[in-house]
């Protein structure tokens, strides 16, 4: 095989390292390198020397170590077999990486597990020749992107993974919405990769995320962005979940045929295509699914003093409070004697003391009570006027018009019974200052 004389680059523009084919090489051989570029020679997989930009003579006074290495006499002609190097130290800015595979990561807004699919490019460039080729490139005829991306997927992958997953986590961040946070997972994934790349020979420029997406055709990805998308809806028109599958009920019940819940149901819907699905259509349903849940209509007790209906085992009104219990043969006690008094008496039978009875339960009270003992409601006062009963709520007689309402005698100012002190005067009420 003839010895050449020159050697110089003869690789592609985007190769990282390249070897020179020949390796039958003389002391009078010729090595061109290029600017940006160091070229290396290896002699029996050992690293000799390293040359700059230039032209350099392979000779033994450049290289005295290939003296020893292939007993060469100083200064003399000699051919000999060795291996050329080029690495090329531009800063490659346009390396691209993405995931082959999506990565599975947990959405923590949503707990859904979804795949999420990365991309991104970096700039690199070689800062140690000698650690590139011994600790990477080994026995390959060149280095270039594709084996740099496959050499370092792996480390991409990993921190990718478990940074996004961390920065999910800590920030509460949806899946959905990284890419508002693109920028700075860059600058923390660059810091985090740096050091691997460096111990390697490579300086890492910058490393840039472009994009993180979801497969839309992964199922859980179809099953989040509907539910998204309903909520959406939802949100929008004025109603939840809850109420939604209501209506649903509602609706599947109304076009059961044969029942009269049925029909009702349907009244309501069409009802409620007018109204707004606020607040105050889901109460009426929800109050008209309760009432149609129940086959019959529950018992209610009809006051007979104003007519409200109360509940059936109500003991008094809900609206004024008399008492809706039946009145039995003996009503209640004579508050003078506590002898039973039969209904319809006027006075004790047994010391003739007048049934002073209360409007609202019927217990007997004394005379000039104010109020019942028993429930505490106002008693009938007479009219100063006339004489006639009045009820305790009345602040004039039914029968003359007299003003019935406790005055103080001071001031005028109007007094509740049993009131001790005018609440305007200060007035004393117990000692004749009522009027």
């Amino acid at each position: 095989m003839a010895i050449i004389d020159v050697i110089k680059y003869d690789g592609s523009p985007d190769v990282f390292a390249w070897k020179h084919p020949e390796t039958e090489l003389g002391t009078w051989t010729q090595l061109i390198v290029n600017q940006s570029q160091q070229a290396i020679l290896f002699k029996d997989g050992r690293a000799l020397d390293m040359f700059g930009p230039g032209r350099h003579t392979l000779s033994t006074a450049n290289i005295p170590i290939l003296n020893r290495l292939v007993n060469l006499p100083f200064g003399g002609k000699s051919p000999f077999a060795a291996e050329v190097w080029y690495v090329n130290q531009v800063s490659a800015l346009d390396v691209k990486w993405g995931t082959a595979n999506p990565i599975q990561i947990q959405d923590p807004k949503y707990n859904i597990i979804v795949p999420v699919r990365t991309f991104g490019q970096m700039g690199i460039k070689i800062s140690d020749s000698r650690k590139f080729l011994v600790k990477l490139v080994g026995t390959l005829p060149e280095f270039n992107q594709a084996n740099m991306i496959n050499y370092f997927r792996g480390l991409i992958i990993m921190n990718i993974n478990s940074m996004l997953s961390s920065y999910l986590i800590h920030r509460k961040v949806s899946v959905l919405e990284i890419n508002a946070y693109i920028a700075e997972i860059s600058r923390h994934f660059a810091d985090t990769v740096a050091s691997t790349f460096e111990e390697f020979g490579i300086e890492l420029i910058n490393l840039y995320i472009h994009n993180v997406n979801l497969p839309e055709e992964d199922p859980s990805v179809i099953r989040l962005r509907e539910a998204l998308a309903r909520k959406a809806e939802m949100d929008i028109i004025g109603y939840t979940y809850q109420q939604e599958r209501s209506f649903d009920t509602l609706e599947g019940a109304a076009k059961n045929e044969g029942s009269m819940q049925s029909d009702i149901m349907g009244a309501g819907l069409g009802m409620g295509m007018g109204v707004g699905l606020g607040g105050s259509f889901s109460g009426e349903m929800s109050q008209m699914s309760k009432v149609m849940s129940t086959k019959e209509t529950p018992a209610v007790s009809i006051c007979k003093q104003c007519h409200h209906p109360n509940q059936e085992n109500s003991a008094f009104c809900s609206k004024c409070g008399n008492s809706l219990a039946e009145k039995s043969v003996a009503t209640t006690d004579c508050n003078n004697c506590g002898h039973a008094l039969p209904k319809g008496t006027k006075f004790c039978p047994n010391c003739g003391d007048k049934y002073h009875a209360c409007p609202s339960c019927g217990a007997d009270n004394a005379e000039n009570a104010l109020e019942c003992i028993q429930c505490h409601q106002p008693m009938p006062s007479p009219c100063p006027n006339c004489n006639h009963m009045n009820s305790g709520h009345t602040k004039f007689c039914g029968n003359c018009g007299t003003g019935l309402s406790l005055k103080c005698s001071r001031c005028q100012h109007e007094v509740k019974p049993g009131q001790k002190f005018c609440l305007d005067c200060g007035n004393n009420l117990q000692e004749g200052g009522q009027a």
